[in-house]
């Protein structure tokens, strides 16, 4: 039995997951969204591609969830996209109506499925899916910190003038500007960067970092970034179905881990057949604390505003 994995949004995030997924050959592709035509012209052109690929993945579009059913992932990327000056938080009583809409119909189709929320806010947007749904928090996951820590590895290799390969990096909290980079757990081929680069430097590269999608947005005027978010659900999608057994930090709702309770905030996570099977507690220093701790507070306040 081949997987199924429904990709509901068919803007650019859920059309380039869609195009990830089936170029990979991990699944057969449903794309969906309420824009008659937009799905299925997208479906069927990357249907088309996978003989020039040599990959048989089957994809389709649809505005009918019916064709969703029994799906073993969902990625929810509806929603609207951010704008210039316009900041995570203003899009969130629109897209929380949004979020209601999808996940009540994914849950009526695919009752056993694993969401993966990337939708922004992406922490509120996450802890609604997950309060929507029903679902236990190991099957509700947020895509937030693989998309920041590879900005972080991009930006650390561009630094050094080193292979991408080489870079591991690991940034904790909210999706947005309270986000913890730890420089002190971030690698380059296990040498920590703190050896490699002087504080001036690593600082520069966090703040980027936590600017990473307002740089996008800012150059690209009329939408946000794609080619990355995508790519890091599809990299989760990867471990789930695998069963890899890869930590990676994921947003997921913690129940005191941390100190943190009844929040979703990005965590380094064991993804696998079950979603995420296990939440790894590092050491944090005080200052490492303190900022996820604030970074969990904002989440706090804007899943107050939407009543989750």
């Amino acid at each position: 039995m081949r997987n199924k994995v429904t990709v509901v949004g068919s803007g650019n995030v859920g059309a380039t997951a869609a195009h990830w997924l089936a170029s990979k050959e991990l699944a057969d592709v449903v794309l969906i969204d309420i824009i008659e035509g937009v799905p299925q012209g997208k479906g069927l052109d990357l249907l088309q591609a996978m003989p020039i690929e040599k990959r048989d993945s089957f994809a389709i579009g649809t505005n009918d969830y019916a064709d969703t059913a029994n799906s073993d992932i969902v990625i929810i990327t509806a929603g609207i996209p951010r704008k210039p000056g316009m900041s995570r938080d203003d899009l969130l009583n629109t897209n929380f109506k949004i979020m209601s809409d999808v996940v009540g119909k994914v849950v009526q189709y695919s009752p056993n499925c694993i969401l993966i929320v990337v939708s922004n806010p992406l922490d509120a947007m996450a802890q609604a899916a997950y309060k929507l749904s029903g679902f236990s928090r190991n099957r509700v996951i947020g895509m937030a910190g693989i998309l920041d820590s590879a900005r972080f590895r991009a930006f650390i290799a561009m630094e050094l003038k080193v292979s991408v390969e080489n870079v591991t990096a690991f940034v904790l909290g909210g999706h947005g500007d309270t986000m913890v980079p730890l420089p002190r757990y971030s690698t380059v081929a296990g040498i920590p960067i703190t050896e490699l680069l002087d504080q001036a430097t690593i600082d520069r590269l966090v703040q980027r970092t936590r600017d990473g999608g307002a740089e996008i947005v800012k150059y690209l005027k009329t939408g946000s970034a794609y080619y990355a978010p995508s790519a890091a659900a599809v990299e989760m999608v990867e471990a789930i179905l695998k069963d890899k057994k890869k930590i990676v930090p994921c947003a997921a709702y913690l129940e005191g881990e941390y100190g943190i309770k009844g929040l979703y905030v990005g965590v380094p996570c064991k993804l696998g057949a079950n979603g995420i099977e296990k939440i790894i507690e590092i050491k944090l220093t005080p200052d490492e604390q303190a900022a996820l701790q604030k970074s969990a507070d904002s989440v706090k306040e804007l899943v107050g505003v939407i009543g989750v």
